[in-house]
């Protein structure tokens, strides 16, 4: 694997825009902007090339990948034009494919996450048959060595009462609450910036695919098995 890593100098940027969140700042230090952004894009691209190793991964390209920098203030209370940080999410290739890998880089705040972070209605209703059928074998891949030492419990958003249709004493009904599901990982600033990041996260992500296996299987077929897509 070349070394590819996030340089010192992109992660210094977003620290001193945190600090100076505006326009005037921001237009004369646009330069330092465009290095650290063209340094981001050349590494999401060798991650993805990297990631096409063990998964067929949909995006073409680091830029096309990566957020913008620019914050939409028109219905938010915080007009602060910039969101300091960089920001890139990747979808894998083909309709029987599901799950997506996310990335957040920001000082103090790093983490990447994988799975379902929006799952549609009828996804979210399949998704819930399942661990309501088969939640020994969700346990057993939750519970799987890599899992637990890259993620350790699964993330996301759940309602507050049982979902309509499911039992509300069902010894999974705390993941069948699950209205997201999400793995994540955090990273300290240090192993942001060092030379074995790309190489570990990319190491990260792959750990996640008996899961996305599993998923797709499910999110794929109907609860007797037949193909839907």
């Amino acid at each position: 694997m070349n070394s590819v890593s996030i340089d010192q100098s992109t992660f210094h940027f977003l620290k001193v825009l945190s600090k100076n969140n505006n326009r005037d700042w921001f237009n004369k230090h646009k330069k330092n902007y465009l290095i650290a952004h063209s340094n981001m894009c050349v590494f999401i691209d060798q991650l993805i090339n990297e990631m096409k190793q063990h998964d067929e991964i949909e995006n073409l390209s680091g830029k096309k990948s990566l957020y913008r920098i620019y914050n939409d203030v028109r219905f938010s209370k915080d007009k602060s034009p910039y969101n300091p940080r960089f920001a890139f999410s990747l979808r894998r290739a083909t309709k029987y494919k599901r799950g997506g890998y996310y990335m957040n880089l920001k000082p103090g705040n790093s983490f990447l996450a994988c799975g379902f972070f929006a799952p549609n209605s009828d996804d979210l209703k399949r998704i819930r048959q399942d661990i309501e059928y088969n939640y020994t074998d969700w346990n057993r891949i939750l519970k799987s060595k890599k899992i637990k030492l890259n993620f350790n419990v699964l993330n996301g958003s759940k309602v507050l009462t049982t979902p309509r249709g499911f039992n509300k004493d069902h010894p999974a009904i705390n993941l069948i609450r699950h209205k997201q599901f999400k793995l994540r990982h955090d990273f300290t600033d240090n192993q942001v910036i060092s030379k074995d990041f790309l190489k570990t996260a990319n190491s990260i992500y792959k750990s996640v695919r008996p899961f996305f296996d599993y998923m797709s299987e499910v999110l794929t077929t109907n609860a007797n098995g037949e193909s839907i897509v």
